[in-house]
């Protein structure tokens, strides 16, 4: 097996295939990379831990068919350091040859028979712009929670309702919600799935750069590909098994009415945050106290260094006090995507949404909100 490729083509989509290799495998041979150049010269480049597979197909300018696996984390390092010249890649017995100008590199090849088979791609449930749902997902996926003992919380609840996605994620402490269009193969296509978050959002960053249509393949019930979902992109495919898809009521935690609505710049209210959020200990709240036509910000308190600030705000309705974890405050402000920032309120001791922008009219609901819930101040 030999191939000749450009460099940086080459350095991209071994880095892409990497980042999926398991950091401790359970078996040496899925630290591995499989590269393949098939009888039709294309040059195929793969990885699979038994939860997430990806693979990347490429034209190499020249190519002699044959399979190899060689350690994947190496690869990525060594095609990172090549300089920007034509790669040759051939394999000598048990070794591997890498050739880059003056640069020659010899890796030990791994047996390709113990490698276990990439699992197909489920059936083709529909496309969308891989800009939006790149940018979705970041939106949701910043709520899912961390915590692996809890799977459930770790996901992004898909549901797929004809030409609508609904995004959703929380991890007790805040619930972010996405609306978006996509484009089904079936317009009565219906399917719930739970995918698991990091996954996705690494999934869906990578493909956004493509700038093309990212494909979603997904079984809606009962066939094949059942417990999968897979993306697909410019000559990308990834897959990745689903967790359970139970999940919290998250409909019947989003207040429809309010008694306080605040309108503020994103920007000034972000760095105002960081700001008095200086003197905050970890799991201590910045409090803010939102009156007529400012909102005072403050942390710290009795023999704690202590902050305060004030920032303008449109209000409208019931003067509150609130409070809130702020760093989970700064990702909803940096979800939102907008120059202004509206949260909306019940009570003190209710959750709060976070939105972007205005509506065009008051009735109106956002594709995006982020529900943050409020830290009990000491009376």
């Amino acid at each position: 097996m030999m191939f000749r490729i450009d460099r940086d083509v080459l350095a991209e989509a071994v880095a892409w295939t990497a980042r999926s290799l398991p950091a401790r495998p359970s078996v040496p041979v899925l630290a591995g990379m499989r590269l393949e150049v098939t009888e039709e010269q294309q040059l195929k480049l793969s990885g699979f831990d038994y939860e997430v597979s990806a693979e990347v197909t490429l034209d190499p300018q020249v190519g002699e068919p044959g399979v190899v696996l060689v350690s994947g984390k190496l690869l990525a390092e060594i095609t990172r350091a090549l300089p920007a010249q034509p790669v040759d890649f051939v394999v000598d017995g048990a070794k591997a040859v890498v050739t880059c100008g003056s640069a020659r590199f010899t890796l030990l090849t791994m047996p390709v028979e113990d490698y276990p088979s990439l699992p197909a791609m489920p059936p083709a449930a529909g496309r969308i712009g891989s800009d939006v749902f790149a940018s979705a997902v970041g939106q949701v996926a910043v709520a899912a929670g961390k915590d692996d003992t809890l799977p459930m919380l770790t996901g992004v609840r898909m549901e797929i309702e004809g030409d609508t996605v609904t995004l959703a994620a929380t991890d007790r402490y805040r619930l972010a919600v996405r609306e978006l269009k996509w484009q089904p193969e079936q317009p009565d296509f219906q399917a719930i799935a739970m995918v698991p978050g990091r996954t996705l959002a690494d999934t869906a960053k990578a493909l956004g750069a493509t700038g093309a249509q990212v494909e979603i393949a997904l079984s809606s019930s009962g066939g094949t590909g059942e417990g999968m979902i897979g993306f697909s992109s410019s000559g990308r495919r990834t897959t990745t098994r689903l967790l359970d898809p139970e999940f919290p009521k998250y409909r019947s935690l989003l207040p429809t009415q309010f008694s306080a609505r605040a309108d503020l710049s994103t920007a000034a209210f972000v760095e105002a945050v960081k700001r008095v959020a200086l003197v905050a200990e970890r799991n201590t709240p910045v409090r803010l106290a939102f009156r007529g036509e400012e909102v005072i910000l403050e942390a710290g308190s009795g023999d704690e260094a202590q902050a305060v600030e004030a920032l303008p705000v449109e209000f409208e309705g019931d003067e509150i006090n609130i409070a809130f974890n702020h760093q989970f405050l700064l990702e909803g402000l940096g979800a939102i995507d907008s120059d202004v920032a509206r949260l909306q309120f019940t009570t003190s001791t209710k959750p709060a949404i976070l939105t972007g922008g205005k509506p065009v009219e008051d009735g109106e609901i956002q594709d995006y909100r982020y529900l943050i819930m409020p830290i009990r101040l000491s009376s």
